[in-house]
């Protein structure tokens, strides 16, 4: 299961190149694509997001919020402060929703990387393969 993340949907919809646009593609072909809901937030918040596109992005499959969630994702949180990494709060909880699957994250956010060395969080395309911003 390929947890899909906003910044990579994103670049997939303005036809972007890079490989996590070619892994999102192949995720939806083989339906192996899911969303977090705070993606799916995040995507819905757009103003200017046509009809066709929510509807589409309401029919993709997202991942559920398990019991106990709110209380890991605070500490999951509070654990990568407390190392001086960066955690803004919806990375937090994308990532909190892909342990909790056991789904690997398909994103173009470096940011992720807090929680993919002391958390296990498990990415699918090295961060170095990205150019820096």
């Amino acid at each position: 299961m390929l947890c899909l993340d906003t910044s990579s949907l994103i670049a997939y919809l303005q036809g972007e190149e890079g490989p996590d646009v070619d892994m999102i593609d192949q995720a939806l072909i083989d339906q192996v694509g899911v969303l977090s809901p705070v993606t799916v937030a995040e995507l819905l918040s757009d103003p200017d997001l046509s009809p066709t596109l929510r509807r589409t992005i309401l029919e993709l499959p997202t991942l559920s919020i398990t019991e106990g969630f709110w209380e890991r994702a605070g500490l999951l949180r509070a654990r990568a402060i407390r190392t001086g990494r960066r955690a803004n709060l919806a990375d937090t909880l994308i990532a909190q929703s892909c342990l909790d699957h056991h789904a690997t994250l398909v994103t173009r956010d470096r940011d992720f990387n807090a929680f993919v060395s002391t958390e296990g969080l498990r990415v699918a395309i090295p961060f170095s393969s990205f150019k820096s911003d």
